[in-house]
């Protein structure tokens, strides 16, 4: 099998060990149990893939489920793709927000210098209103290259050129910010609004390239899915833990309207497959 398709294999039976269950009622751990169609779809997914019955966890445990799951899969993939993106990766489960400082990448690292001016004086904090921990799940970064290596094939850089770039582990060593990504098991409109203020403060913030900027989700209500995946300037893309599985339960259980607008976010390039993420973090 190849290597994505079998990653996104047991990306689903790594969730369907202790996050996407049904209950003792059958009604599945993505839906919203007070919604009839939320509750439909969700059902029609979990029978696609194959999800039994066990406890579901608590919101705050099911949140870092899911990112530990995510993490994992990108590890089985994106770092998998020296081909098409070389280089010295890491990928983070973002684990506690204490401590994760934005100002620890390239792009972000002047935010380090604010942050301790705003902290001799607590007026430029209440002015700028600074707050600068990674709010993302996931984050890929990359770490600069040493000369050696970039001048391994023929002589490309040396003491006297391309002394800025962020590259060169010689002369930077804060890793460049590649991807953040935001997982959310569901989604309401109010958290799809939190992810695009996260987007937008890291668009705004940096000095340098933005790093890709994207949401994976099990939410199964397009309507909800479309708060968050129409338009454009903030998020890249939003993807689904299944989505052919998806469109086949909107097909079987949902409205036309339901039908309508997921069409619409798959054609327009808004929503995609998981399997679609790890070869879009390689552009």
């Amino acid at each position: 099998m190849p290597l994505i398709a079998d990653a996104r294999a047991q990306f689903h039976a790594d969730l369907r060990q202790k996050l996407f269950v049904t209950d003792s009622s059958g009604k599945p751990s993505n839906a919203d149990k007070a919604q009839a169609t939320s509750t439909a779809l969700a059902k029609h997914l979990a029978q696609s893939l194959g999800v039994g019955s066990g406890q579901s966890l608590s919101p705050q445990a099911a949140g870092s489920e899911f990112e530990r799951v995510t993490a994992k899969f990108l590890e089985a993939t994106f770092l998998e793709l020296k081909q098409l993106r070389p280089g010295d990766w890491i990928v983070h489960h973002v684990t506690s927000r204490a401590g994760v400082s934005i100002a620890q990448y390239e792009q972000y690292s002047h935010l380090g210098d604010i942050e301790r001016a705003a902290q001799e004086t607590p007026e430029i904090r209440v002015l700028l209103g600074l707050d600068y921990n990674i709010a993302s799940d996931v984050v890929i970064a990359r770490r600069p290259e040493p000369d050696a290596r970039i001048n391994v094939e023929s002589p490309i850089v040396d003491d006297a050129s391309a002394t800025r770039a962020a590259i060169r582990a010689d002369l930077h060593m804060r890793p460049t910010l590649h991807a953040c990504i935001s997982c959310k098991w569901t989604m309401r409109s109010d958290r799809a609004q939190n992810a695009r203020s996260e987007a937008l403060n890291l668009i705004r913030s940096r000095r340098g390239r933005t790093p890709h900027i994207v949401v994976l989700t099990a939410e199964p209500l397009p309507s909800r899915l479309a708060s968050l995946a129409l338009g454009t300037g903030d998020i890249d893309c939003v993807y689904h833990i299944a989505l052919p599985e998806l469109q086949a339960a909107v097909e079987c259980e949902g409205k036309q309207r339901h039908k309508d607008l997921l069409k619409l976010m798959v054609d327009q390039q808004r929503l995609k497959d998981v399997s679609d993420l790890p070869l879009d973090l390689a552009v």
